[in-house]
């Protein structure tokens, strides 16, 4: 079941293993364009997962602040979406079959 993340009509992401966590689609590191993702100084912390980072996705000329995030080190039961990227409904579109 194909998993898909669009930011202004461009594809950023695609797999076909994800991982859904709390409605959100986790994406594998492998399955992002790297070229189009730039960390940003933004943290946020989730009392279950722990300490979130995000990236700035960038189409074209166009930059989404903040429009992803993925937890570096989460809490051990959360390990499975290690390094993994979801998105923010709203600065993207995520879209499984």
């Amino acid at each position: 079941m194909p998993a898909t993340a669009t930011v202004n009509g461009h594809v950023v992401a695609e797999t076909d293993t994800y991982e859904v966590v709390d409605g959100n689609i986790y994406f594998p590191p492998s399955s992002i364009n790297k070229a189009s993702f730039t960390s940003t100084p933004t943290q946020t912390y989730c009392p279950y997962k722990g300490q979130a980072s995000y990236y700035t996705v960038t189409t074209g000329k166009t930059e989404v602040p903040d429009a992803a995030w993925y937890y570096p080190d989460p809490k051990p039961e959360y390990q499975k979406i290690k390094n993994f990227v979801a998105f923010y409904k709203g600065k993207a579109d995520v879209q499984s079959s």
